[in-house]
C-alpha cells in the first residue's frame, strides 16, 4: 500500500520526536499487517489510516510529553498490550527500550511475535498471560523501571495489575481519557496501598486533532504487599476501597 507520509511525521514531530526512515516504514507496516490480521482477529475496531496513526500511534508516543524517553535505558511492561499499544510504537521510536508485551489473549500475543520478528526487534518479548499472576512470578515482580497501559479498566484496577510490577523509584504510567477527575479520587487509596503515589497528571493534545488525553504518572514509592495482586478476576470484580 502506498501512503502520504507527512501525516504520520507532521504529527510525531509535534511530540517532540524525530524518526528516520527505518522507524517510519515499520509504523507503516505496522499499520498494514495490523489491518490484515484484523480481518480474522480481533486487535482493533479502528481501521481508517489516519485514525490509526493519531489514536494507536499517536496516542502510543505521547507518553514523551511527561518522560523524556530519548536517552533513557529503561525496562518497560506494556499490560495488557493487546495488539501491542503502547509498548511496540514506543519499542520502535526508541529502540534502547527493554520491553515487555503482556496479554492475556494468545493469538495477540502470536501476532506481536510475528511483527517483533519482522521488525527485527531485539530486548523485546510478548508474554501470553494474567497480569495477576504474571505479578507475581519473581523474576519479573518489582523488575521494571516502568509499568505502562492503554487498557481499559479504572485506574484502581489497573494499578493493581500493574505497580506490582514496578521496582522501587519506578513509575507505572496510565493513558486515560480527560474525564478523570472522580476514578482519580477513587484510586488514591489503591494507590498508596500498593506502594505508589501519585506524582502528576498531565493533560495533552493528540497531534493533528482536538482530542484530549490524560496521563497518569505514579511513582512507586515502596515495595508492594505480596498479597497483590490478588488472585485471577478479583481486581476487576472488587476493586480496593
Amino acid at each position: 500500500m502506498d501512503y502520504s507520509v507527512d501525516f504520520l511525521d507532521e504529527g510525531i514531530r509535534e511530540l517532540g520526536i524525530e524518526i528516520d526512515r527505518r522507524q517510519r516504514d515499520q509504523l507503516l507496516l505496522y499499520y498494514e499487517i495490523l489491518i490484515k490480521k484484523n480481518k480474522n482477529i480481533n486487535l482493533t475496531s479502528i481501521t481508517e489510516y489516519k485514525e490509526v496513526v493519531v489514536k494507536h500511534f499517536f496516542d502510543s508516543l505521547s507518553i514523551v510529553k511527561c518522560i523524556d524517553l530519548r536517552n533513557l535505558e529503561i525496562s518497560m511492561i506494556d499490560v495488557g498490550t493487546g495488539a501491542g499499544f503502547p509498548g511496540l510504537p514506543l519499542k520502535i521510536v526508541f529502540p534502547q527500550i527493554k520491553m515487555i508485551l503482556l496479554d492475556c489473549i494468545k493469538k495477540r500475543i502470536d501476532f506481536l511475535e510475528e511483527l517483533i520478528q519482522i521488525f527485527h526487534l531485539e530486548q523485546i518479548k510478548a508474554i501470553h498471560g494474567r497480569a495477576e499472576s504474571i505479578g507475581a512470578d519473581p523474576s519479573l515482580r518489582e523488575h521494571f523501571d516502568f509499568s505502562v497501559s492503554r487498557a481499559v479498566s479504572n485506574l484502581t484496577t489497573l494499578s493493581e495489575y500493574c505497580i506490582p510490577f514496578v521496582k522501587v523509584g519506578g513509575n507505572f504510567i496510565a493513558y486515560k481519557s480527560s474525564h478523570l477527575d472522580i476514578e482519580l479520587e477513587d484510586a488514591v487509596k489503591a494507590i498508596n496501598l500498593l506502594g505508589g503515589e501519585i506524582e502528576k497528571v498531565e493533560e495533552i493534545q493528540l497531534p493533528k486533532t482536538d482530542i484530549k488525553r490524560k496521563i497518569v504518572c505514579i511513582k512507586k514509592i515502596k515495595n508492594t504487599n505480596n498479597k497483590y495482586p490478588r488472585r485471577v478476576g478479583k481486581p476487576e470484580r472488587v476493586p480496593i476501597t
